[in-house]
């Protein structure tokens, strides 16, 4: 393996059907070993460029491409894929297409063969890659079983395994948990030097501070280029590109001060600016400055009574699970991943029935109740909003759920208006939903279960794969839901969305229920973080260690005397 330098210059892509115009004049270079990071909104042009690299467009993808792409001083737009396979790989957003083999083993294995690798050397890769994403144990396991982090661990060793002398990542840690996704940079990092040059699409900025350029794009263009510690205080231009700006940069804009953006060093620059009253109190407390409370213990709407699974093999998948839902409820299921938050979050509803134990909804056993009792009480949003989209129009995709329970005329096309206005997607009401952009059809996914009206709206990994603001209008979106009495369950590895967003916790390992509480109290226990992979978002450490009662970073620029 070793690092190919990659030179981009003038780069024009327009797409042929659609006629669309996808890049205009797009310039940036990677020596070999570096690893450029490119962030933008949806739309912006992220994954063209990537495919443009790669050799998709437009030699699969009709495309008009102007330009040139150059690697190791060879020019290559144009050039079939096949021609470039074994130096150029890529990991796609939508990780789940690219994979296809019936055990883990091979899936890893696969690539290297087409290569013509000998078999002693498969192995040797097959094995050193799948210790690399902590999948070793799973080599006999069918890739559909894995979850979805686990199953983007597996196509990125999938793809190592060929030894590519450039890496192209189109969001590949977006299903990781928080350590997760840290750990594959840092592997990364440590493969790169001289080996290996990447070019990677990100939406998050915590976990990519350290590279070696950042390039933000902004409706097919290139907004801004240079190190992620050079760009990152310049909030108008995070803000142009769709970009979530680092919390600590937004919070020294806000205090009108030159923040550092390590957290120790920023709590030190913070602690003098400290009101004196809560300067006294954070002595007293030992700066934990988080409130406890949940408020009065809501009406139970779903009880789960020792739940078991295994899925038919020997491991436990679950195990003694016992909690309550109650009514009106913000709840964060979080743990690492494969830890089995999926598998309870789908025990809510009777999407899985138990192996042990008991699911019950207003104290009756749900496999005692027939699906339409349960499926207009409890809604299931998948991970993969494509998992659950299949009619002609958005229209006719949030009217088949009612239609299905009885709602007809008048009615159904009124619930129909009203979703799809609350999810701002109205005014495509008469587009395929396929044809729509991965925000898009989240949201749609979202709609089709709100239009039933559910008391409880399970919702995995619902940000995955969307901008900054398609997140916050998600999330927002969900605010609002909850406002209004909808009990929420959100299964995410997003930091800041919990912190920002969720009242209790749920936090599973390894099958067990290991929390169950009020988020605060997880959000200030150390060993129970650790246990979830969990990392506190920047601006959570920064209010708990300056005793500060404050979710995000209006809250605590608030508490230290700034605008809001």
């Amino acid at each position: 393996m070793t690092g190919l330098s990659l030179s981009v210059r003038e780069l024009h892509c327009r797409y042929l059907d659609p006629d669309t115009r996808a890049l205009s004049g797009v310039s940036f270079s990677a020596a070999p070993g570096e690893t450029v990071v490119v962030m933008g909104e949806s739309g912006a042009g992220k994954s063209t460029l990537l495919r443009c690299i790669n050799g998709l467009i437009p030699s699969l993808t009709a495309a008009d491409c102007r330009g040139q792409i150059v690697l190791d001083a060879v020019p290559i737009l144009g050039q079939p894929v096949g021609l470039l396979a074994g130096r150029v790989a890529m990991v796609f957003q939508d990780f789940d297409a690219q994979l296809f083999s019936t055990n883990v083993r091979l899936e890893v294995a696969f690539g290297p063969e087409q290569l013509g690798i000998p078999g002693a050397e498969i192995e040797r890769r097959v094995a050193a890659n799948l210790a690399l994403v902590d999948l070793a144990d799973c080599t006999t396991r069918d890739p559909s079983t894995l979850s979805g982090g686990q199953k983007q661990r597996l196509a990125v060793a999938s793809i190592l395994a060929m030894h590519p002398g450039l890496l192209l990542l189109d969001e590949a840690a977006t299903d990781l948990d928080p350590a997760g996704r840290h750990d594959l940079y840092e592997t990364l990092q440590r493969l790169r030097s001289g080996r290996l040059t990447m070019v990677a699409v990100e939406h998050e900025i915590d976990p990519i501070m350290g590279v070696d350029q950042l390039v933000l794009m902004q409706r097919g263009r290139v907004a801004g280029r240079g190190r992620p510690v050079e760009l990152v205080h310049d909030l108008a231009l995070f803000e142009r590109c769709g970009v979530r700006p680092h919390d600590l940069a937004l919070l020294g804009a806000r205090l009108d001060i030159e923040l550092p953006l390590e957290v120790d060093a920023a709590i030190e620059r913070l602690r003098p600016r400290l009101p004196t009253g809560l300067a006294s109190r954070q002595s007293a407390e030992g700066g934990r400055g988080l409130a406890l409370g949940l408020g009065p213990v809501p009406r139970v709407i779903l009880q789960v009574d020792q739940l078991g699974c295994t899925y038919g093999g020997a491991a436990p998948v679950l195990q003694n699970v016992t909690v309550g839902i109650g009514a009106g409820e913000f709840i964060a299921l979080i743990g690492r991943n494969g830890c089995g938050k999926t598998t309870l979050a789908k025990h809510l509803n009777g999407l899985l029935r138990p192996e042990e134990g008991t699911v019950r909804l207003d104290g009756v056993d749900l496999q005692t109740l027939p699906l339409e009792r349960v499926a207009p009480e409890v809604g299931y949003v998948f991970q993969n909003p494509d998992h659950q989209l299949f009619a002609s129009t958005v229209a006719e995709e949030v009217a088949f759920g009612p239609r299905n329970f009885g709602l007809a005329g008048a009615e159904l096309a009124q619930r129909v208006t009203d979703t799809l206005t609350a999810v701002d997607l109205l005014a495509l009401r008469d587009e395929d939903p396929f044809l729509l952009n991965k925000g898009a059809r989240q949201q749609l996914a979202v709609a089709t279960v709100l239009a039933m009206a559910p008391r409880v709206l399970i919702l995995d990994e619902p940000t995955t794969g969307l901008d900054y603001p398609q997140q916050r209008r998600m999330l927002d979106l969900l605010a609002r839901l909850h406002a209004g009495g909808t009990s929420i369950i959100v299964i995410t590895h997003s930091p800041w969305v919990v912190a920002e967003y969720a009242e209790r916790a749920l936090l599973v390992g390894e099958g067990s229920l290991l929390f169950d509480g009020p988020l605060a109290a997880l959000l200030a226990d150390d060993a129970l973080l650790a246990a979830a992979a969990f990392e506190l978002p920047p601006i959570t450490r920064v209010a708990r260690a300056l005793g500060i009662e404050g979710r995000d970073v209006a809250a605590v620029a608030r508490a230290l005397g700034g605008g809001g």
